[in-house]
């Protein structure tokens, strides 16, 4: 299976304030900036408690129809009508495996403590890290402490008019660095 990670953060790492706030980012997400071009390829999407609940604010829910997957232990509030949701729990292996017997081959993975975990399970395939020019000094940061390097190829890295910054690589966890 795949698992992508499309982000924003600010230029100095965080991609939410400390209260999850995402007041720093664009304005709707800013200029197209291939975001839609890559919900495309996605199935479902795996997502955070936290992330879920900052999400739910979104009007309208920016997911349509597909399935997203929210990792949680307590129950999950309404949600937008016609939205696909459900709850799951346990180790990211334990997630993919579940979402692959299902017929999912490419995963959306968002939420900071999210992305944390599957990367450090070797599940993330690539990562696409879209920052916004703005220093907002502390926040939750996307990437956590990790037990050894991982490795990436650089794939791309775009500008845009409004000063975004969008990089792509691919996740190589079996490369020694």
């Amino acid at each position: 299976m795949e698992a992508s990670v499309f982000v924003g953060t600010s230029l100095d790492g965080f991609m939410a304030r400390l209260d999850h706030s995402l007041d720093f980012l664009p304005p709707g997400g800013g200029e197209p900036h291939g975001y839609e071009e890559f919900m495309a390829t996605v199935d479902a999407l795996v997502i955070g408690r936290n992330t879920f609940d900052t999400v739910l604010a979104f009007d309208p829910w920016p997911y349509g129809k597909k399935p997203v997957f929210v990792l949680s232990t307590r129950t999950l509030p309404q949600i937008a009508e016609g939205a696909v949701v459900e709850r799951l729990s346990g180790e990211p292996v334990e997630i993919v495996s579940l979402l692959a017997a299902r017929g999912i081959r490419h995963l959306y993975v968002d939420g900071g403590i999210t992305i944390q975990r599957f990367l450090r399970a070797g599940l993330i395939t690539r990562l696409i890290v879209t920052r916004v020019p703005v220093l907002i000094g502390q926040g939750i940061p996307l990437f956590g402490a990790l037990e050894r390097d991982i490795a990436l190829k650089h794939v791309r890295t775009q500008q845009y008019a409004s000063g975004l910054v969008q990089s792509q690589y691919d996740v190589d966890y079996l490369a020694v660095r």
